[in-house]
């Protein structure tokens, strides 16, 4: 009997250690402290205001034409749509968020509302860098294989691929993000970034963190390194096809539909490459410049994109330029009629 209650006393103890072990810490919110030592951090975040204002508009513009010509239903183009819906949400991710931080000055953010912008911000960061990959692609097989084009690269085949780069992202970024609830958070809730960032939010932890760092590792070698080596690859074998060409102009019309990709791929990878570059090579960066530099990274390229297929393709040029003229023929035609009818 005495026995009894001894190990039922200890059990009970047990239970309760396990208890207290295992309960989770989690906060209400984060504070995000970023760019609070720069200044005029808020003239900083207004132009950034002013690219995402461009950025929704020139991208929702360059959807809007592929969709409605029918003559733009093309793997290319899909390949461009897909990109300017991917540029729209990473930019609405991050912006409307700081504008309440450094405008509003207002920097709490609920835990919930920091998972779902974190999860945003990944997974459309990635599925840039991905839609990056599939313009490189599709240029690869209209200079390598031109008279095979349209058999290899079909629509039916460039949507699968779309839908597979999409679905691969939502579900990876998914189970990291996933794996933050579970860590308790008993210090500091300043997160030094400027936004709800992964690897802030995981230095605050005061669990065990090990194998979110080792998946993010992982994460970041297979969403930087792996888009820029298939990259480098595709650009290896399209040069060696424009080498082969006998006629120079020939040369010249291959490497110039690819002017605007490069400009692109130039602008996303190489602030990101520099600013981690450093990094592993201990050398101490300032961290508003390297704040800066990443904003700028994630921003300006969805803010040219568009600009770069609207101004330097013929097709969507001349798409503009066939609605702009009915709509001033249609304005004009009003005006005479207006003009003609008694009153």
């Amino acid at each position: 009997f005495l026995y009894a209650i001894f190990f039922s006393r200890n059990l009970s103890y047990y239970y309760m250690f396990k208890t207290v072990v295992n309960s989770i810490i989690q906060p209400a919110g984060f504070y995000i402290v970023a760019l609070s030592s720069m200044p005029y951090s808020n003239i900083y975040v207004m132009f950034l205001t002013l690219l995402y204002v461009i950025t929704v508009m020139c991208n929702v513009f360059l959807i809007t034409i592929i969709f409605y010509d029918h003559r733009l239903h093309v793997p290319k183009f899909m390949a461009v749509g897909n990109l300017a819906l991917v540029d729209i949400v990473l930019s609405t991710s991050l912006v409307p968020g700081m504008i309440k931080t450094y405008i509003v000055l207002d920097n709490f953010v609920p835990f919930k509302l920091c998972l779902v912008q974190m999860y945003t911000y990944y997974t459309f960061l990635s599925l840039e860098e991905f839609s990056l990959c599939i313009l490189s692609y599709d240029r690869f097989i209209a200079i390598c294989f031109p008279l095979r084009q349209e058999s290899i690269n079909t629509n039916t085949r460039m949507a699968y691929i779309i839908s597979a780069v999409w679905m691969f992202c939502i579900v990876i970024v998914l189970y990291a993000v996933t794996s933050i609830p579970a860590l308790s958070f008993c210090g500091s809730l300043k997160v030094n970034s400027y936004f709800c960032d992964y690897a802030p939010v995981l230095r605050l932890a005061c669990s065990d963190t090990t194998s979110q760092w080792n998946f993010a590792t992982g994460l970041t070698i297979l969403f930087n390194a792996g888009p820029l080596i298939f990259i480098f690859l595709t650009y290896m074998g399209i040069l060696t096809a424009v080498f082969r060409m006998k006629n120079n102009q020939s040369r010249y019309k291959a490497l110039a539909t690819c002017t605007e990709h490069l400009i692109l791929v130039g602008l996303f990878f190489i602030p990101i490459f520099i600013i981690f570059s450093l990094g592993f090579f201990g050398i101490i960066i300032n961290s508003n410049v390297r704040t800066v530099c990443l904003s700028l990274s994630s921003l300006l390229t969805p803010c040219i994109n568009p600009i770069l297929y609207s101004l330097k393709t013929k097709e969507i040029r001349s798409r503009i330029h066939s609605l702009l003229t009915q709509r001033l023929l249609f304005i004009l035609l009003f005006w005479r009629l207006s003009v003609l009818l008694p009153q």
